[in-house]
């Protein structure tokens, strides 16, 4: 830090000495009038010499600075002040020459110290506790295996997957992004695991990053996602540090944010997005079983109502004839094409949805259920939407809500109304056209180089094995090829007293 002292830079041999005073000048010029910003000045027992204290006290601990710098100056030897000072400093605080960091020590709840030697000063972290408890998270429950979840602590979210990963290759990064909120984001991978290349890949676009302000992780999720105009999520979202400690053993890299508890995961295919915990905390066949129930709620939710649309509207020939008559008594005194009645019956699934997360807990539930049954009651007997498509929808938004991930159930709920549309149209044959481009997307689909379809595209026999269902964990002894990781093999997952 260059400090000029009326128009002369100490940087150059002068005459007058630069003071605390000049010091806290040029600190506190960035912040301008902000009142949160304090400054403190005592003076050292049995001394001339003084401190200069400077906090903002909006985002620090006033009981800590007390205690771990106040108190102990005070309390410092009046017969070898120098010395007892200099001690309490080396143990409590933190020496700190670069001038340039002072204003960002600020803003991370540091308290600084400024002395007689104007060459340095310290810094002691002293945050305020606002964090919340650690609980499970809401949209991420499970019924075996751990039940807490990230908060908006960085350090604490970061010391929960340091809890489940001991060991020395786990590496963290710290980025800021924002050039005036200046976000902190923990990169974090295991050194011997993952793909470097991936990795500096992922830091390549993070540090691209430019804007004035970073608020949340969807703002990074879209400015570094290889396709921000796809319907699919490219970047896993999670808020559980078990999930997240998983995906680094398998060789993908995790970004952790401040004052956020959620947390991304990538390089993802689509497959991970259907992949809960509680899979690996049941059996292997009935973690199985309920996979591939996910899976295949994956074309209900995004093909029933289409299907019905086309079969009433192009091929009623497919329909078994002891149900043609039920069919033809319940749709005849509908004055609206079938598009319409999924349409309508659609929109109002998704209001009552959002109306339920944003009504208070209490009443929100009851809400949706109370407001669902009327609603439905209610246009059947006016004959605007048929019994028969009153079910289709109620089936088709179970489906949906199985996903594990809320990013891909919403991505599901939206591609429902295309091929709506293609079946309204062209019946069957749209139907196959939807599904020929939407194969061709994720077949050409990438994110930070590694295949999105995998191991369907390219298809790689040996990843099924935790792919559609999950086999016993003993015989999982390989990382997904997908992911190109250093360690591909786990030769140590074996049942070695099987053997013996």
């Amino acid at each position: 830090m260059h400090i000029e002292e009326k128009g002369v830079n100490t940087e150059n041999k002068t005459e007058e000495k630069t003071t605390i005073d000049d010091v806290l000048s040029q600190v506190k010029k960035p912040f301008g009038s902000t009142d949160d910003l304090v400054t403190q000045i005592i003076e050292l027992p049995g001394d001339e010499s003084k401190l200069a204290f400077l906090y903002i006290e909006s985002i620090i601990d006033k009981q800590l600075v007390q205690s771990q710098i106040i108190n102990p100056v005070f309390e410092i030897s009046h017969e070898n002040v120098q010395e007892s000072f200099d001690q309490m400093m080396n143990l409590a605080l933190k020496k700190q020459t670069d001038f340039t960091k002072a204003q960002s020590l600020l803003l991370q709840s540091n308290t600084l110290v400024f002395t007689e030697d104007t060459s340095c000063f310290y810094s002691l972290a002293t945050p305020v506790k606002t964090e919340r408890d650690i609980t499970e998270p809401d949209n991420e429950t499970i019924i075996r295996g751990a039940h807490d979840g990230f908060i908006e602590s960085l350090s604490i979210n970061l010391a929960l997957i340091r809890k489940r990963l001991k060991t020395p290759k786990l590496t963290i990064k710290y980025l800021r992004v924002g050039n005036e909120t200046h976000t902190t984001i923990a990169l974090l991978y295991v050194d011997n695991i993952a793909n470097m290349d991936y990795v500096k890949e992922v830091e390549r676009r993070i540090r691209s990053i430019e804007a004035d302000a970073v608020y949340t992780p969807g703002n990074i999720e879209e400015s570094i996602e290889d396709k921000p105009f796809s319907f699919f999520p490219q970047i896993l979202s999670t808020e559980r540090p078990d999930r997240v400690a998983a995906n680094l053993m398998e060789g993908r890299i995790a970004l952790v944010y401040d004052t956020s508890p959620t947390a991304h995961v990538m390089p993802v295919n689509f497959f991970t997005f259907y992949q809960s915990v509680d899979d690996y905390n049941k059996r292997w066949i009935i973690g199985s079983f309920f996979r591939s129930i996910r899976l295949f709620s994956f074309f209900i939710a995004m093909g029933l109502p289409a299907v019905y649309i086309a079969i009433v509207s192009f091929h009623f020939e497919v329909i078994p004839f002891g149900l043609i008559l039920l069919i033809k008594s319940s749709l005849e005194d509908i004055p609206y094409p079938p598009l319409f009645e999924a349409l309508l019956m659609e929109l109002t699934i998704e209001l009552i949805r959002e109306a339920s997360i944003r009504l208070p807990t209490r009443i929100g539930s009851t809400i949706a259920i109370v407001g669902g049954l009327v609603i439905g009651d209610a246009v059947v007997k006016a004959g605007l939407v048929s019994n028969l498509m009153i079910i289709v929808v109620a089936i088709t938004a179970i489906a949906a809500y199985i996903v594990p991930s809320n990013e891909m159930s919403a991505a599901v709920r939206i591609l429902r109304f295309p091929f709506m549309i293609a079946a309204a149209t062209m019946g069957f044959l749209g139907i196959i056209f939807g599904i020929m481009i939407l194969l061709f997307h994720l077949c050409r689909l990438y994110t930070f180089g590694a295949p999105y379809f995998a191991p369907l595209a390219p298809f790689k026999w040996k990843d099924f094995k935790d792919a559609i269902i999950r086999v016993p964990f003993w015989m999982m002894n390989r990382r997904p090829q997908d992911l190109q990781t250093q360690q591909e093999s786990l030769d140590n997952q074996t049942r070695k007293w099987d053997k013996s």
